[in-house]
């Protein structure tokens, strides 16, 4: 045991969210060892069924504890692999000081707490760090003197500085941007050599006296013109708005995301764009992660699935319904609409009844991508099959579920990971569009 003590350098015991956020955490420590109190496993074994992300990344973990133990005993330290350091299950449940005696309760956090400080106090020249997605925990370890912090891999540092897609430059003469207006593209070396930016780069380049909108093409390598587009009756209100539909309709970008505070247009844009394009794509799908009330199951709501999906599918349908109101309901376009849903071309549907599917010829509209892992966003990427486009609108900042963060949701993943790429382009809303009444909610509430 002594020597052991001596090679030891930090000891992470993971909370339970830290093993639903990400099946394989427990292999992100380097070198240091990983802690896993035996009520961890309880808990796994509560979500191992079902069809929900949680449930798969249960599953998941216990195959790899499985593969991991290979018949070792658990409750001794065991190698995780080369270059890693080892894993053991915690059986303590008593300590001093007892978390179950201090908050009055016998719950699996303050069991969870216990086990490591039992380690704090069988290591006492070791860092014991409690690492969960679960800030209340947090807290608690930190007023009993543990060290607790979040799991950080795959968390973004600065959100402030996340891609936003489009640049704003000022110092271009007036004979560029005629000579861009006149020629509808022109070369990146000639025109904007000096500058560095991603492909796909949205531009709002101004001279003294003229300004255009334009956008850099990264398979021609040209920068070209972008003109103000009508959507399915939706005009784009601001330059923003407008880089959002050029995107959505280029054949070449097969992901998109568009970012942006409550009210900017993001999902209407999403889905009027997908409207445009109804012949290039057999079916249009706008789903959305489910995330109940009080983080309460579904099932508690009256009536079948249908009734119990009514609530959270009901933004969708509102914003189908203000497209459908652009156009008299005599015209052709406003009866399009409800053929499309009632032929189920048009499909409004909860995100779990995605998964496991294979998506081809499809404009997957997926709304409020905040509230999913890096790991979700990954497992519907995966889905796409042949002329599929996937967007992903959300606000990185307005997070309904309680392990994730404006650093750690699958949003800001994306965002920050493929923002260099031919095949995917990014906007960020700034402007609010919905009323007056709605930005002074944003500015200053």
């Amino acid at each position: 045991m002594a020597k052991r003590k001596k090679r030891i350098q930090k000891i992470f015991v993971l909370d339970t969210s830290v093993i639903l956020f990400s099946h394989d955490s427990i292999m992100h420590f380097a070198e240091h060892d990983v802690a896993l109190p035996i009520t961890v496993l309880e808990e796994i074994d509560n979500f191992k069924k079902g069809n929900d992300t949680k449930n798969f990344e249960a599953r998941e973990f216990i195959r790899l504890l499985d593969n991991l133990s290979n018949g070792k005993i658990l409750k001794e330290w065991n190698p995780l692999g080369d270059k890693k350091g080892d894993f053991k299950v915690i059986m303590e449940f008593e300590s001093e000081p007892d978390a179950r005696l201090i908050f009055n309760d016998d719950k699996a956090d303050h069991r969870i707490l216990n086990a490591a400080i039992a380690l704090q106090n069988e290591f006492p020249d070791k860092q014991i760090t409690l690492v969960s997605k679960d800030i209340n925990l947090r807290l608690k370890a930190a007023s009993l003197g543990v060290n607790a912090e979040d799991y950080t891999t795959g968390k973004i540092l600065n959100v402030q500085s996340l891609h936003t897609g489009k640049r704003t430059i000022s110092d271009i003469s007036d004979d560029d941007i005629n000579k861009l207006y006149s020629e509808g593209a022109v070369p990146k070396s000639e025109f904007l050599a000096r500058k560095r930016f991603n492909k796909n780069n949205y531009f709002i380049l101004k001279s003294q006296n003229k300004s255009i909108l334009a956008y850099y093409n990264p398979f021609t390598e040209l920068i070209e013109k972008v003109e103000k587009q009508l959507v399915y009756g939706i005009k784009p209100r601001n330059a923003e708005q407008t880089f959002a539909i050029h995107a959505i309709l280029n054949p070449r970008i097969k992901l998109v995301t568009i970012q942006g505070v409550a009210g900017t247009g993001k999902t209407l844009i999403a889905l009027a764009g997908a409207l445009a394009q109804k012949r290039t794509y057999k079916q249009i799908y706008l789903a959305r992660p489910i995330v109940p009330l009080s983080n309460k199951d579904i099932g508690y709501l009256p009536g079948d699935i249908k009734s119990k999906l009514n609530p959270y599918m009901e933004p969708l349908w509102d914003n189908l319904k203000h497209i459908q109101n652009q156009f008299p309901e005599t015209d052709k376009e406003y009866s399009k609409i409800t053929e499309m849903v009632n032929q189920e071309k048009l499909m409004i549907t909860p995100l779990a009844y995605i998964r496991g599917r294979s998506l081809s010829n499809i404009c997957f509209i997926v709304d409020e991508a905040q509230n999913l892992t890096p790991h979700e966003i990954k497992t519907i990427i995966t889905r796409a099959g042949e002329n599929t486009k996937i967007i992903f609108t959300g606000d990185v900042y307005q997070i309904d579920t309680p392990y994730l963060d404006s650093q750690s949701n699958g949003l800001s993943y994306l965002i920050d990971k493929v923002k260099n790429h031919d095949l995917y382009a990014h906007i960020t809303l700034e402007k609010g569009e919905r009323s007056e009444l709605a930005n002074l909610a944003n500015e200053l509430l």
